[in-house]
This record gives C-alpha cells, sequence and structure tokens, in this order.
C-alpha cells in the first residue's frame, strides 16, 4: 500500500468520525469538532487527489566532443548550458525586467569582446564594469557574480567558451569562438584566455 493510499485512507476515516459525531452526539462543542473533522478531511482527499509531480534539478548537459563541428554547434551547447548546468539564468535576464538580480545580459556579446566575457566569468571581481547606458546612479544587485569555473558550478573551459559563443550569437555577432580552440579530453588545459586591453563599446576600471 503506497503512501498516498493510507493517508487517502486516514482522510476517510477522519470524515467518517466526523459523520457518527454528527449522527449520534448532541452535545455542542462535540458536534463542532465533527464538523471540523469532516472539512478537514474532505480538504486532505482534495489535496491528494491532485496529481503529484516529482520535483527533479534541471538535466546537467555534457559537453559531447564528437558533436562539435561548428561554433553554432558550441553556442547550442552554450545556450543548454546557460540554462542548466551554469545557473545563469538564476540571476541574469535575457532582456529587461525589474526583478533581475544581476544585470540583463541582452546584446552583451556585441558590446563586450570575448576575453572581457572569459575574464568577466572566471575573475567576476577583477574589474567593475561601468554601464554608460543607463541615466542616474547606478543599480545595485542583490547577488554577486560566482566564480563559474570553480565549485559548486564548476565549468570547463570548453564549457565557459560554449556560453560565450552562445552570448554572442544571442545578441547577433558572429561567433569569434572557433572549435579548434576546445580541449580534447586528457589534453592538458590551456592557459586562460587573458582580457584585451582595449575593445569597442566596453569599458572597466580596476578596483
Amino acid at each position: 500500500m503506497s503512501e498516498v493510499v493510507r493517508l487517502q485512507l486516514i482522510g476517510l476515516s477522519v470524515v467518517g468520525c466526523g459523520i457518527l459525531i454528527l449522527l449520534f452526539i448532541r452535545a455542542t462543542f462535540v458536534r463542532v469538532i465533527g464538523f471540523v473533522a469532516i472539512v478537514l478531511g474532505l480538504f486532505t482527499l482534495v489535496a491528494l487527489s491532485v496529481p503529484q509531480m516529482a520535483s527533479l534539478p534541471p538535466v546537467e548537459e555534457k559537453f559531447d566532443m564528437a558533436t562539435v563541428k561548428t561554433p553554432t554547434d558550441m553556442a547550442t551547447i552554450g545556450q543548454k548550458i546557460f540554462f542548466s548546468k551554469g545557473q545563469c539564468a538564476l540571476c541574469h535576464t535575457i532582456g529587461p525586467s525589474e526583478s533581475a538580480r544581476c544585470p540583463d545580459l541582452k546584446g552583451i556579446g556585441a558590446k563586450l569582446s570575448r576575453e572581457f566575457l572569459f575574464e568577466s566569468l572566471t575573475q567576476p571581481q577583477a574589474y567593475i564594469y561601468l554601464d554608460y547606458r543607463h541615466e542616474g546612479a547606478a543599480k545595485e544587485y542583490p547577488a554577486r557574480m560566482p566564480y563559474i569555473n570553480k565549485n559548486p558550478i564548476g565549468l570547463s573551459r570548453n564549457e565557459i567558451l560554449s556560453v560565450i559563443a552562445f552570448l554572442q550569437q544571442m545578441s547577433g555577432e558572429p561567433i569569434s569562438v572557433t572549435v579548434a580552440e576546445l580541449e580534447a579530453p586528457g589534453q592538458a588545459p590551456a592557459a586562460p584566455v587573458k582580457a584585451a586591453q582595449s575593445g569597442p563599446v566596453a569599458v572597466a576600471e580596476a578596483h
């Protein structure tokens, strides 16, 4: 017997007891208790009749080198990582939102160079980004950017490059990340991509 069935039987028993109290007992206080028991039992039965859906974490996307033939393939994987393993969508939005916990990423691939994006993801506290698109004081966000190449997120270099490819594609920019930059399984990690000293539309100030 499943747990749901047992709870349904308990609910029926409570309703039955309540009905018996109303039928055979005249004491006002006890009859009130019987009525409450019927109501609670019925609520329980209705709640248990609703189909139960298991709450599962998002499926973790695996980076399969064999499926990556073009930069577009990388962007497709990067989009899946953005919304699953990378947990980017928990704080960032792609489009304006008043409830966003971090800056909007719409068009970010056109605004920042891929080197700057890589450093922003792996060393998020290295620079303060100055955004001149908005008037007034800079908005302070409640969430702090984590190091996505470290635990608990722990994206690999290939996964980070794929996320950058997605951000560039999503922004309508040509994807500057190439398949040749990906590390084959078992290959020694490549040297970190360094941020460019200057880039179009990107402005940064050191701490």
